[in-house]
């Protein structure tokens, strides 16, 4: 187990410990550890590439700790009625679409390389921000009104990119039939 891997379980980890805070309503805690999650998928990234640890184990842990945190962010935030219920869905909706296509092409044992791509890697980086500036309006009792334009470009990337992955992947199971 390496360190760039133990970061990635550490954000895992963080995320029951999140979600109660959000429950209790300690906003500012709650924003202190969704930033502390929000450093180690930066720290785990770039200390796999600088130190050259890079794993299979990370190549999928690390991608399923910002769907882990992400779900639980928009699912607790759309409960408790700090966002929107419908672009809980959305998002929660996305990835769960996502993962069983995922589990379609292993079902089929088609072989395809399932990488992030700039779309993907926007939308989470753009739902990361928009939980943290959610959290940040809680915690100065700010109106999420304001951030009504970030929700829209932020579900409408979210909408746009799922399409893409699902587009990828049709694609790629037809060209495996010819």
């Amino acid at each position: 187990m390496n360190l760039p891997n133990l970061l990635s379980i550490l954000r895992i980890l963080f995320i029951p410990v999140f979600i109660n805070l959000l429950i209790y309503h300690y906003h500012g805690w709650a924003l202190a550890v969704f930033l502390a999650a929000g450093l180690t998928d930066s720290l785990d990234g770039l200390i796999a590439r600088l130190t050259n640890q890079r794993t299979r184990l990370g190549t999928y842990l690390d991608p399923m700790a910002d769907k882990l945190l992400l779900t639980a962010s928009f699912l607790a935030l759309g409960i408790l009625q700090i966002i929107p219920v419908w672009s809980a869905v959305v998002v929660v909706s996305r990835d769960i679409i996502l993962i069983l296509g995922a589990l379609i092409l292993h079902l089929t044992q088609t072989q395809m390389e399932i990488s992030p791509t700039f779309l993907g890697k926007s939308t989470t980086a753009l739902q990361l921000i928009y939980v943290a500036l959610v959290l940040l309006a809680a915690v100065v009792r700010g109106s999420t009104v304001s951030l009504f334009p970030v929700l829209v470009v932020t579900v409408g990337l979210t909408i746009l990119s799922g399409l893409h992955y699902i587009y990828r992947g049709i694609h790629h199971l037809n060209s495996e039939q010819v």
